[in-house]
């Protein structure tokens, strides 16, 4: 009785301390009353997640990452490159596979799913040892490692009091501070972007106290000595094949204010100074250039970062550093809680398992998915991967690679909705990069034009199937992540970045347009030999099978990124209409014949590649014919062509519902029949145990908030956050993937804001337990940025603003208005307006 009295009263305060929504930006921090504990060694289980390091604070930008654990009298910052990776390129497509696809599909159209599934297994794989089963460190394919860690030893072991430390989202700066043998000292440690360094200071309240000596180490392939008033830490690391690969760079310099600074081959001793900055760089020779994927002048570049960073004073770098970040950051607040924050994030953590009710803990896990987003993706760097850019071991989980069967889709899924497209960009980058390898691939593998890339690729151009047909086969994954480039366009209107991206899009598409089969019994146009994402069935035969013909998840990506190329196409057909003559552009060619359909056999210039009506109107066909989403009988959205049943009926993909989202095919304004088996798929697949992950609890906000199901979202919500938070907020899959990070970050935007089908829909899944708060600046498709406020759980206003000019339908519950705003300019509404 007493429990249930104690969970009703902190049910009760945690929804009534954050009843109103007021400005709480201030508190956006993750703080604690203790250090991680640098004494403690990371695991050799390369699949086990160190508890200290999840307790120590994530700082980055885009290029370097850091972890600080915040210890007092032996400091341990691991430190993260964005492309340390081993491995190297090297071919893996199979060019024996093509001669046995049509076997493989006519055993699945006659139902022999055992033979079939042999054989795939047999043929359809990688050569060689593809990911080395995700424990590629030490095979071609490569990992993504920890650079190493700096270690600051204080050469003490005294007691301290007073201990804080904080991670300020505002600011993007970890700040400790603590009190030890009567001296107050404090810490500040930050990435910066604009100067490619971090920097980290010491102070203390008297004179002459900060003596300390810092050391650089790695597990394995470096060493270290000093030039040039710096710490050097170097080495290459292992290309997979017994030779070498990237080589590596970290550079350290201490700048003191008196007191003394000595730097021997091994370490930099500082005595009796009275403040000290440390301005670390690092850098490799790899570039993401096909097919060498190096050159980069590692050397000269930490070198200028650390003597341009040395010539300008702390508050210099500092404030160099907030202006960029907040420029970023500060595009968007989100306001559920107006107390201050008085509760350390790891007890609030623990607090929420019992209470599943604190509205600060959401704005905060909201903003910083958006705060990882810009510290791990940057303009001209890497894409997060799965750890985003954050690993402490040689051998990374799953390689800390690129998955894309929907971890790095995850993980740009924010971008555009909570106002940071810039952060997407280097996602494109990655899609462009493997063109190339995804052309020779297509054309070994498949006999095929256009390009593919399977369920993993890496920083080597790796775009093979895995090495096991039942989730390597997944040939959806180039349709999937092209979904990206259109909806960078719909929300931005970037015409130049579309230009540049529709030659990559339509790669993808004449890759399908070879694919594509037609099943004899139906006459449709299915995909396969493939997979849903790493899920199973049993076959008629009672074997356990993933593999098939045409199954949903294929056939809804396919549909996709057909209906894209579509609506893209017409998009740089009418950009404007000068009438062809001797000196149009090729862009006026294209157009002209758009226009002109009696010259529709015409060859059209689309930057380098050619395009032809005659092939735009083949894709207009080929999506008429495209298999269906199909309703079983048991009124659930079909996964497989056959009513099929489940090898795990709770398994945490949900692959098959791609349609519902992150795609726009399935929604309740069109295909009404097909979204409420999509919601009954959706309830089957939790009832049996789905959603155990972060990040597949993370794609279940989305869903049910896609659905308008305000509760079931926050009840997903709650799971992701119950079951998949470290203490210092990383999600954990687990071990930690970042991807649970960014998709709650959009889920928690789905719920406020929509636009993918049918205008812009304003609180669609709005849960009972955020009565009042306020957005600002979410994103809409179209060009719309956004603010809205509400109270009592009903909205009270709305302020549109248009950067594009165009119409927008707006949508509250059931009802709507239309909006025809300028250019730049915005527009205020109420509920009375509609």
């Amino acid at each position: 009785m007493k429990n249930i009295l104690l969970l009703l009263l902190l049910l009760f305060f945690g929804f009534t301390a954050c009843k109103q929504g007021q400005n709480v930006e201030s508190n956006l921090k993750l703080w604690y009353k203790q250090p991680a504990d640098a004494s403690v060694s990371d695991s050799p289980d390369r699949w086990k997640d160190d508890p200290e390091w999840l307790k120590s604070l994530p700082l980055g930008n885009g290029s370097l990452g850091v972890m600080v654990f915040g210890d007092i009298n032996h400091e341990r910052i691991q430190l993260n490159e964005e492309s340390m990776w081993s491995g190297s390129p090297h071919d893996s497509d199979n060019p024996e596979a093509a001669l046995h696809q049509d076997k493989i599909r006519q055993l699945l159209f006659d139902g022999k799913y055992r033979e079939a599934t042999e054989l795939t297994n047999a043929t359809q794989i990688c050569v060689g040892p593809g990911s080395g089963r995700g424990n590629g460190a030490n095979v071609p394919f490569g990992c993504f490692q920890t650079l190493g860690d700096l270690w600051i030893d204080w050469n003490r072991n005294d007691d301290y009091n007073d201990y804080y430390r904080e991670l300020d989202l505002k600011d993007a700066v970890v700040r400790i501070r603590y009190t030890q043998n009567g001296v107050k000292y404090e810490r500040e440690i930050f990435t910066s972007y604009p100067d490619q360094v971090m920097v980290a200071r010491f102070t203390a309240n008297k004179p002459g106290q900060i003596s300390f000596s810092c050391s650089l180490t790695r597990p394995e392939r470096f060493h270290t000595f000093s030039e040039n008033r710096q710490l050097v830490m170097a080495g290459v690391l292992n290309n997979g094949k017994a030779g070498e690969g990237l080589e590596y760079m970290t550079r350290l310099r201490a700048i003191n204010k008196n007191g003394t600074v000595e730097y021997s081959d091994s370490a930099i001793t500082v005595k009796n100074a009275d403040e000290v900055v440390l301005l670390l760089s690092a850098s490799t020779d790899y570039k993401l250039e096909y097919p060498a994927y190096k050159g980069r002048d590692y050397k000269t570049v930490t070198q200028i970062n650390i003597e341009e960073a040395s010539e300008k004073s702390y508050d210099v770098l500092l404030n160099t550093h907030k202006a960029d970040y907040q420029a970023y950051f500060n595009r968007v607040e989100l306001n559920l809680c107006n107390l201050p924050d008085t509760i350390p994030t790891d007890e609030r953590i623990s607090r929420f398992r019992e209470t599943k009710s604190d509205n600060h803990l959401i704005q905060l896990v909201f903003q910083y998915g958006r705060y990882l987003l810009i510290s791990s993706s940057r303009p001209g760097t890497l894409p997060a991967n799965l750890q985003g850019i954050w690993a402490n071991k040689i051998q990374t989980p799953w390689n800390g690679d690129y998955h894309t069967d929907v971890n790095i889709q995850m993980n740009y899924w924010p971008a555009e909705v909570t106002n940071l497209s810039e952060m997407h960009l280097p996602l494109f980058d990655l899609i462009t990069s493997i063109v190339q390898p995804g052309s020779k691939t297509a054309q070994i593998q498949y006999n095929s034009k256009g390009w593919v890339v399977h369920p993993i690729t890496n920083v080597w151009g790796y775009t093979s199937p895995g090495e096991r047909a039942s989730w390597g086969m997944h040939t959806g994954a180039a349709a999937w992540i092209c979904q990206h480039i259109g909806e960078h366009y719909r929300f931005t209107g970037d015409m130049a970045f579309l230009e540049k991206m529709y030659p990559v899009l339509k790669g993808a598409v004449e890759f399908y347009m070879d694919w594509l089969v037609t099943n004899p019994k139906t006459g449709k146009l299915v995909s396969g030999p493939a997979v849903s994402p790493e899920n199973t069935f049993v076959a008629p035969d009672g074997s356990h099978s993933q593999i098939c013909m045409g199954p949903a998840h294929d056939q809804q990506v396919i549909w996709q990124l057909f209906t894209d190329f579509i609506a893209l196409s017409k998009e740089l057909a009418i950009e404007d209409e000068t009438e062809h003559d001797e000196s149009v552009t090729q862009r006026d060619d294209y157009k002209y014949a758009r226009f002109h359909p009696e010259k529709s056999g015409q060859v059209l210039a689309t930057g380098n590649q050619l395009l032809t009506d005659e092939m735009l109107n083949l894709v207009v066909e080929a999506k008429k014919n495209l298999a269906a989403p199909e309703i079983g009988s048991d009124g659930r959205l079909m996964e497989w062509p056959e009513e099929f049943q489940e090898a795990e009926p709770g398994h945490r993909h949900i692959s098959h519902l791609f349609a519902l989202h992150p795609g726009s095919q399935i929604n309740w304004e069109q295909t009404p029949e097909l979204t409420a088996a999509a919601k009954k798929s959706l309830d089957y697949r939790i009832e049996n145990g789905g959603g155990h992950t972060g990040w597949s609890a993370a794609w279940l906000i989305l869903q049910y908030a896609r659905l308008y199901e305000a509760e079931k979202a926050l009840e997903s919500l709650n799971t992701a956050l119950e079951r998949s938070l470290a203490p210092n907020l990383f999600g954990l899959h687990p071990p930690f993937q970042i991807d649970g990070n960014f998709g709650t970050t959009a889920g928690i935007a789905e719920m406020l804001i929509q636009s993918h089908v049918g205008g812009i829909r304003l609180l669609p899944a709005l849960p009972e337990i955020w009565p009042s708060g306020d957005v600002r600046g979410l994103k809409a498709r179209g060009g719309f940025e956004i603010d809205l406020k509400w109270e009592n759980n009903e909205l009270t206003m709305a302020e549109i603003r248009s950067e594009r000019g165009e119409a927008a339908k707006i949508r509250y519950k059931e009802k709507e208005m239309t909006l025809n705003l300028e250019k730049g300019k915005k527009q205020t509404i109420r509920l009375s307006d509609f």
